[in-house]
């Protein structure tokens, strides 16, 4: 069994209401965002930054390499794309955890120019590799 202080699991929980908050504002309150042409969810990050590099991990399973577009346009990293509902027209669906459609992250670079180093595809994330420029 594991211990846990309770008050370390209250600030836990409270960590991750303000996360679900945080998604919630993003998804509904960016103007020019959303309606049928717009993304319809955002992928989980995590960034870590070591020296001059960058790395930002984009949880994306399930979709193909070719459906994902990266640019950086000044301050701000953009990752867009489209994971496709599998299940075929006729399909009778039971249950759907997993988002489909349009999305979209974007992210605010800390200070400085990046260029984009590295990406590929690593066990259904995204791996960014960023360097600093200058």
């Amino acid at each position: 069994m594991i211990y846990r202080k309770p008050s370390n699991a209250m600030w836990i929980d409270a960590v991750r209401l303000l996360e679900q908050a945080d998604n919630l504002h993003r998804q509904f309150f960016r103007p020019g965002h959303g309606g049928p042409q717009g993304p319809t969810w955002e992928p989980p990050i995590d960034i870590f930054e070591t020296g001059r590099a960058l790395s930002v991990l984009v949880a994306l399973p399930g979709v193909a390499p070719d459906q994902v577009q990266v640019l950086i346009d000044g301050a701000m990293l953009t990752v867009v794309g489209e994971r496709p509902l599998p299940a075929p027209a006729e399909a009778h669906i039971r249950r759907i955890e997993i988002p489909y459609g349009r999305f979209e992250r974007r992210i605010a670079l800390p200070p400085g120019a990046f260029e984009i180093r590295e990406h590929r595809m690593v066990d259904g994330c995204l791996l960014l590799t960023l360097l600093r420029l200058g």
